[in-house]
């Protein structure tokens, strides 16, 4: 097949064809992680801007819980990119090996209303959301932060190291909390390939790491046994919730409450309400933080919960510039979906 969107994704400005940039196609590209954390700023700003617009995500689960389904719609007013993603996993009750997980990224170029690419989400999902951590990080944590805690050795917890000491280099004892041999393998490989010189310590006592911790990470799967308390944490700690290992505890309790969305974390954060559903208000919306109309920390002992939900927005920048990269290579297939 002809390839008609050869040098960027305004290419497709003169045909309908979609671009579908498969698993494969997408890791090979190379990309810095100075750049994704720089390209989703830039999303966090212009959304706090006003120029990009992210609704509440829509979410299907089945009354037994064995899976669950995301549809997210949004547009990028920076980038002028219009983009819907969709995310399935099913399998919740299982084994990691034997959950099936899907995710997809469909995006349109606004100024031309014509198809850009469709694309595996997954390695834009794996690189976003620890680079939001490693922003509300660097917001967030307190000044003389030294110690980082991750509880998790998944999809979110691999790169977890790499992206926070891209935002805060002054990291200089990094702990790990995780059961999963390969995973804790995953983890250390990821810290050497882009840290060479630093390392990382296995905790088996997660209660003693929690409390020497001045940021935690929890990114672990929702089988986890990990369950970090308020009342382990020592003052001025940041906690930042990706998936699981911590107790709704560290939230309730917690002095001042960051979340990247207060909507998104009403609908998927459940697992963290109080006995009546309940949530504390939210002190800031990260977007706010970012534009520098919200403060993230307000006291150096102040205990912060900040949730990482993830928007739509981060995935749209990081798509297209994903998209830019492959189509730049001439990598993936076009599809005259529409002719």
């Amino acid at each position: 097949m002809p390839d008609t969107n050869s040098t960027a994704p305004q290419g497709n400005r003169f045909n309908r064809s979609l671009r579908i940039l498969s698993t494969s196609d997408l890791s090979g590209i190379e990309i810095g992680l100075t750049d994704v954390v720089s390209v989703v700023e830039q999303a966090y700003r212009a959304l706090a801007d006003g120029v990009s617009v992210t609704p509440p995500k829509l979410t299907v689960k089945p009354d037994d819980g064995h899976s669950v389904s995301y549809a997210m719609l949004g547009r990028d007013g920076a980038r002028e990119v219009v983009a819907v993603k969709t995310s399935y996993k099913h399998g919740l009750k299982l084994d990691r090996d034997q959950q099936h997980y899907y995710t997809a990224l469909t995006l349109y170029d606004d100024t031309t209303g014509l198809p850009i690419a469709m694309m595996d989400c997954g390695r834009i999902g794996s690189l976003r959301t620890p680079a939001v951590s490693a922003l509300l990080a660097r917001e967030c944590a307190p000044p003389d932060a030294r110690t980082a805690l991750v509880v998790g050795t998944g999809t979110q917890g691999r790169l977890a190291l790499p992206f926070l000491l891209t935002t805060l280099p002054q990291i200089d004892r990094l702990l790990l909390s995780g059961t999963h041999p390969d995973g804790i393998r995953a983890v250390r490989e990821q810290l050497a390939a882009h840290f060479p010189d630093r390392d990382v310590d296995l905790v088996t006592d997660l209660r003693a790491a929690a409390t020497e911790a001045d940021v935690v990470l929890a990114t672990a799967g929702p089988s986890t046994p990990a369950a970090i308390e308020a009342d382990w944490l020592k003052p001025g700690a940041l906690c930042v919730l990706v998936g699981h290992g911590l107790e709704p505890s560290t939230l309730h309790r917690a002095d001042r409450v960051i979340a990247t969305s207060a909507a998104q974390m009403a609908v998927t954060g459940t697992d963290m309400a109080d006995g009546s559903g309940g949530f504390p208000a939210v002190d800031a919306e990260f977007p706010e933080v970012i534009a520098g109309r919200a403060e993230g920390r307000t006291d150096p002992a102040e205990r912060i919960f900040a949730y990482n939900s993830g928007l739509v927005v981060t995935d749209i920048a990081l798509g297209h510039r994903f998209a830019e990269l492959a189509i730049a290579q001439g990598l993936g297939t076009a599809v005259p979906l529409w002719q």
